[in-house]
């Protein structure tokens, strides 16, 4: 069915106001973490494989890194085999890594790129261990008494090497990455997805960095969306008290990407349709901004 006059002219004005964003951001890279509700709402999922294919061909460089707590716990369950965490780290044994990585190497990590791929992509499909993408160390968590626990093999990213990522992006394809990496003794681990984007956007000099989350954004304490932050005011928001919790590592994340070189980075709502274009190409925006001084 033809589109009106009136339905015509709003798609004409709607890619006028894009285009200058479009010029600004053609060549640059900009890394997604992809979790929460994107992932599992199938209108999200299309909507989002939708945005990534379209960035690419007027000529931005998505780099998507994924999540799947959700998928794992699900497993897990199925094995008769509990879930626990220390400080929202899953503590992982040897058998708990395998599946993690049989589910997000594996599982999670072909879904997404196939759903890419179905809306025209050419989605690659990699973990941190491949081509010694991310070098991994095994993390250490220390009580307030400062008694150290082991929580397994949950990593921290050592570095990051960007020829990898770089060769994907030069020959047209957009990287879809599970956060698994591997330590000079070949221990693979289990890295949180957030701490993997923020440091592949760093070492890539990103443009930006997006971190689909379930919230609006980083809230005040009236519940209203709080937004062009720089990292002086992010201290500010968490000494008293407004920034707490489950985003606190979020936000630190997003601190240390624009501490390294990361022009901004943003918290977004993924539960809204298109959010990653909305951030990109519009004023509006559907989360809460990150950049430096």
């Amino acid at each position: 069915m033809p589109l009106s006059s009136e339905a015509a002219m709003n798609v004409a004005r709607v890619l006028t106001e894009a285009l200058p964003y479009i010029q600004r951001f053609s060549g640059k890279t900009v890394v997604i973490k992809y979790g929460g509700n994107a992932m599992v709402d199938e209108k999200l999922q299309k909507g989002f494989a939708r945005d990534v294919v379209l960035m690419k061909l007027v000529g931005i460089n998505p780099v998507i890194v994924h999540g799947g707590g959700p998928q794992i716990g699900e497993l897990l369950q199925k094995m008769g085999k509990e879930s626990r965490f220390v400080d929202g780290m899953r503590v992982t044994d040897r058998e708990t890594m395998d599946v993690v990585e049989m589910v997000l190497g594996g599982l999670v990590n072909k879904q997404i790129v196939s759903l890419i791929n179905a809306h025209g992509g050419r989605a690659v499909g990699i973990t941190g261990k491949d081509g010694g993408l991310i070098q991994a160390s095994k993390m250490v968590l220390k009580s307030r008494e400062g008694a150290v626990e082991d929580i397994g093999y949950v990593g921290e990213v050592a570095s990051v090497n960007p020829n990898v990522v770089s060769m994907l992006e030069s020959g047209g394809f957009i990287p879809v990455i599970a956060p698994i990496g591997v330590d000079g003794q070949g221990n693979t681990y289990n890295i949180n997805a957030d701490l993997v984007a923020g440091k592949i956007a760093e070492i890539m000099k990103a443009e930006k960095l997006l971190l689909l989350t379930n919230t609006p954004g980083v809230l005040n304490k009236d519940g209203q969306v709080l937004t062009g932050l720089n990292p002086k005011e992010v201290s500010r928001l968490i000494g008293d008290g407004t920034i707490t919790g489950g985003m606190l590592p979020k936000i630190r994340c997003a601190i240390n990407a624009v501490d390294g070189g990361v022009r901004s980075a943003h918290i977004v709502d993924g539960r809204v349709e298109h959010a990653v274009l909305l951030e990109l190409f519009t004023d509006v925006g559907v989360g809460t901004l990150i950049s430096g001084f």
